[in-house]
């Protein structure tokens, strides 16, 4: 039971990393408006760790949110197997 909600955690996860990039794509988002900043002040933590390693090709294109959302679902694998493992 602990496994499925850790595992759903990370699905709501990444569907907010989705929703976080496409949002990027709109140029006239206000980032300091509701629901946008609390999508960003969510993701933005863990994406800025990528950002950090592989700054944006040509200033425009950011790959970060490739790597992060690669690093997050083996983490939900290891996260969720551990917890599997131990019966919970």
């Amino acid at each position: 039971m602990i496994a499925r909600t850790v595992n759903q955690l990370f699905y709501l996860y990444y569907l907010l990393l989705i929703i976080r990039i496409f949002l990027s794509w709109i140029p006239n988002i206000d980032w300091e408006a509701e629901p946008f900043r609390l999508i960003r002040s969510i993701t933005d933590p863990f994406l800025n760790i990528f950002r950090g390693i592989i700054p944006p090709i040509g200033g425009m294109l950011d790959i970060s949110p490739i790597l992060a959302i690669i690093l997050l679902s083996v983490l939900q694998g290891i996260v969720v197997s551990f917890i599997a493992g131990l019966g919970l």
